[in-house]
């Protein structure tokens, strides 16, 4: 049975992690962690045959090709059949996809996926280098693969979510990393896509730690891409992290032994999407309520001050902005399948995990309520945080609270024990989930109304 894959990574104290949120990809390689109990990540049964509705998995089960969740699980969790039931399905709207380099297979491997699980192909998928040509592609170069294990995990898992939805994956030319490269291209072509008005969401699962920037004129100096997204109705979402309390160092491979969040998820325009863990029956229904994931990226930041929308939550913020908005699958425990032909070996099917899921999984979301704005025709809802807090606010079933867990870290680094404090879930707003995860039937009209 393959151990998930993160796909965000360093290797520290023997224990490998996929991190490109935190800073980097360093190592596409496998992580530790064992997997929940049998039954509950995979699915017995036979293949169904999909629908024009995306919903390919009313029709049986079918099984996980690994030891991870399926689409019909995750959709079940997340209570989108009533939607589906609508035509609620994200028609008319695209998502954004963001990553350096991409992945040289990923129109290919997203049709088999597809055609694995009963899904329909996307309306439209496109893939854009807006800020120049990706080099060569190179299966033993691991930082390419981990990219490209990103950038598949994001396609397939938004168009999970939202499969009425299209798609444009847009590649730079230049990796990510910690507070220093890449950042340039990404927001050049951010702006890009939204002078092109080419989408209504746009998701990011790469960051850096607040303080690998020179400084915080440093982090400001790359806000242009959010500002124009608000001026234009987008709603942009950022990756957490997948290091709990802390983030990684400056060189990529050294946690800080001390509290820190990660850029953009900080970002008052952005909204920050950290993890929960799944406990659920082979249909998808589940065995007991979320947790916090315990490598849930959560704290408060250095470089911007509390926002108004989190005014009612300042005894939990202080005066800083606080991280995440909201929580989505991310643990180890409960991966999905992520299919891709980019290996050194070949094709293969990996259970992955990290808030590098739980972004696109949002994503899709978001997609589905700009649909019910917009009564199917492209309607961008944009910053969509002061909606979120007012739904909590109001105790809205579209919220639900995580009430068990923590994030806090303890690793071994240069021979010395560390431990870093995190922060409790626990109801109402808190530093590891947020407000909470959502149930999309009654989030989405919530939010439609609200930001719409």
């Amino acid at each position: 049975m393959a151990s998930p894959v993160s796909p965000r990574a360093g290797s520290r104290a023997g224990r490998r992690r996929l991190l490109l949120v935190g800073g980097c990809v360093a190592v596409a390689g496998l992580i530790a962690g064992v997997l929940a109990g049998t039954g509950v990540l995979t699915s017995g049964g036979s293949r169904a045959t999909g629908d024009a509705s995306g919903q390919g998995l009313s029709g049986g089960t079918i099984a996980a090709p690994v030891a991870a969740l399926t689409p019909r699980q995750i959709r079940t969790a997340y209570d989108l059949a009533p939607l589906a039931a609508k035509d609620i399905d994200g028609s008319g709207q695209t998502i954004i996809v963001v990553d350096s380099f991409g992945s040289p297979t990923i129109s290919a491997d997203l049709a088999h996926f597809d055609s694995y699980f009963g899904l329909p192909a996307p309306p439209s998928f496109r893939v854009l280098q807006p800020t120049g040509p990706v080099p060569a592609y190179n299966s033993h170069n691991s930082n390419r693969v981990g990219w490209a294990v990103e950038s598949t995990l994001d396609v397939e898992w938004a168009h999970v979510m939202a499969p009425g939805a299209s798609i444009v994956l847009v590649e730079t030319p230049t990796s990510e990393n910690e507070g220093t490269t890449g950042f340039a291209q990404i927001v050049a072509a951010e702006r890009y896509v939204l002078r092109h008005k080419l989408g209504q969401v746009i998701t990011q699962s790469f960051a850096a730690t607040e303080q690998t920037f020179p400084s915080v004129a440093s982090i400001l100096s790359f806000r242009s891409a959010f500002q124009l997204a608000a001026r234009a109705h987008v709603t942009v979402l950022g990756a957490t992290g997948d290091t709990g309390a802390t983030s990684d160092e400056y060189n990529m491979k050294d946690l800080y032994p001390t509290r820190a969040v990660s850029w953009p998820a900080t970002d008052p325009l952005v909204t920050a999407v950290g993890g929960t863990q799944l406990s659920l029956r082979p249909n998808g229904t589940r065995l007991a309520p979320d947790t916090a994931w315990s490598d849930s990226g959560g704290g408060t930041s250095i470089a911007f001050p509390r926002p108004a929308y989190q005014n009612g939550v300042s005894a939990v913020t202080g005066n800083a902005r606080g991280v995440p908005d909201v929580a989505m699958d991310a643990s180890c425990r409960s991966p999905v399948a992520v299919y891709g032909s980019f290996y050194p070996s070949g094709a293969r099917w990996t259970p992955v995990c990290g808030t590098s899921l739980a972004t696109p999984l949002f994503a899709g979301i978001v997609a589905l309520a700009d649909q019910y704005a917009g009564h199917g025709k492209p309607h961008g809802l944009g910053l969509i945080n002061p909606a979120i807090y007012t739904i909590a606010a109001r105790h809205e079933p579209g919220i639900v609270a995580i009430s068990a867990g923590n994030n806090s870290q303890t690793f071994v680094q240069d021979g010395q024990h560390y431990s870093v404090p995190g922060y409790a879930a626990g109801p109402g707003y808190n530093l590891v989930t947020g407000l909470g995860t959502i149930d999309a039937a009654s989030f989405v009209p919530e939010l439609a109304r609200l930001a719409g």
